[in-house]
């Protein structure tokens, strides 16, 4: 569904920023950083947050948490695009690498592929977040479960 709402707003002017409110109003946490994705295939996403003082902690930098968010956000977004209509997959644990003070706008950037699914199994995306000297601020895995998605309740096969 994200995924052809992108295609269908990101033409237009405006339509990445409507995009991010609409994200925004369905995931409500990661809407708190006000993502603006600028790329969103299939498996490829690219987000920005900008810094403002709502975001930063008390090092006047981007919050860590804030950092996580937008990184699960663009690992999330990559994972779930790229998911068959088959396959369902839920977050299981998240792991961050602080490298560098995240200060002015900040880029999540994240690929995956999804493996064959065929029974419960794990597989983890990658983000990286990088300064606008493309300087790499932070690094996140996200670890999640894939499985097969259940039949709805009285499909027939």
């Amino acid at each position: 569904m994200l995924l052809s709402l992108w295609r269908r707003l990101s033409p237009w002017p405006g339509g990445h920023r409507l995009f991010g409110l609409i994200l925004g109003w369905q995931v409500p946490y990661s809407g708190s950083v006000q993502p603006r994705v600028v790329v969103l295939e299939p498996g490829h996403v690219r987000i920005r947050i900008r810094e403002r003082r709502r975001l930063r902690n008390h090092l006047s930098s981007i919050h860590a948490l804030a950092l996580a968010n937008v990184g699960e956000l663009a690992s999330g977004l990559a994972m779930t695009t790229a998911l068959p209509d088959t396959v369902r997959g839920i977050v299981t644990g998240i792991e961050v690498d602080y490298l560098k003070k995240g200060r002015g706008t900040i880029t999540a950037k994240s690929r995956c592929r999804v493996p064959e699914v065929r029974a419960s199994t794990q597989h983890r995306v990658e983000a990286e977040l990088t300064d606008e000297a493309g300087d790499v601020v932070a690094r996140i895995r996200v670890s999640w479960l894939l499985g097969p998605r259940e039949p709805a309740a009285g499909a027939s096969g």
